[in-house]
């Protein structure tokens, strides 16, 4: 297959699997301690968790679906494009579309599920795991391993230090990006880490310079932990 092919496919994969979040984005984003939604807007019952983003009675949306079915999109073919036909991909291709639906909730009410963040820690271990034993793969296990230990435990610690800026969802999504990110070593642990917090940090000083918050109001981080993995891979994916 070649590369403008495989990107594409990729891009369709993105689109395909993002268009089917928004459901699952209504349910999952709510308070915390509130349970996930069953009824749409008008208390039509919601089954399911992925599929059409619209209540069938009704008509109602759940959400936007082509703004998520783009970022599936653009974040697939960007990892196609970096990694190439290698057995990773495989297991980037599966993982991203949760990446995508943790940021949508996080956003919409800075929350980060347990449902999502651990089995998608399991998961990038699990993959890259499978990866690892085809002999075209570019990558560590054991590193990705210690590299979900690393990180967890060092935003654990951020976490007991200041719970305010740093929740608890925070700390298990951090399981699933060190593995992502040392599958490529150390290197790119440190590079995704770094710009997950540099793109936090310029979108917070972003809203107070806009006047849209204050130096104290809390901003949902998962998504920049996400964008700075995202990062990290695609340059580790690149130099591997």
């Amino acid at each position: 297959m070649s590369d403008a092919l495989l990107i594409a496919v990729a891009a369709l994969w993105g689109a395909a699997a993002g268009a089917l979040l928004p459901r699952a984005a209504y349910r999952l984003a709510v308070p915390p301690e509130e349970p996930w939604r069953t009824a749409c807007p008008e208390g039509h019952a919601v089954t399911g968790w992925l599929g059409r983003a619209r209540c069938v009675p009704c008509g109602r949306a759940y959400g936007r679906t082509l703004p998520v079915a783009l970022a599936g999109a653009a974040v697939c073919a960007a990892l196609a494009a970096a990694t190439g036909p290698r057995p990773e991909l495989g297991a980037w291709l599966l993982l991203a579309p949760a990446g995508v639906l943790l940021a949508v909730v996080d956003f919409r009410v800075q929350r980060l599920p347990d449902v999502l963040t651990l089995p998608l820690a399991a998961a990038a271990l699990v993959l890259l795991g499978a990866a690892a034993l085809t002999p075209e793969h570019t990558g560590d296990w054991p590193t990705a391993l210690l590299g979900a230990l690393a990180l967890g435990a060092g935003y654990f610690v951020l976490f007991l230090i200041n719970p305010e800026g740093m929740g608890f969802g925070d700390v298990k999504l951090a399981l699933g990006l060190g593995a992502v990110l040392g599958w490529y070593g150390w290197g790119t642990v440190l590079l995704g880490t770094f710009a997950g917090f540099l793109f936090g940090g310029l979108y917070g000083i972003g809203l107070v310079v806009l006047r849209r918050a204050g130096r104290k109001t809390s901003i949902p981080f998962g998504p920049f932990l996400i964008a700075g993995a995202f990062v990290g891979t695609l340059m580790g994916a690149a130099a591997a």
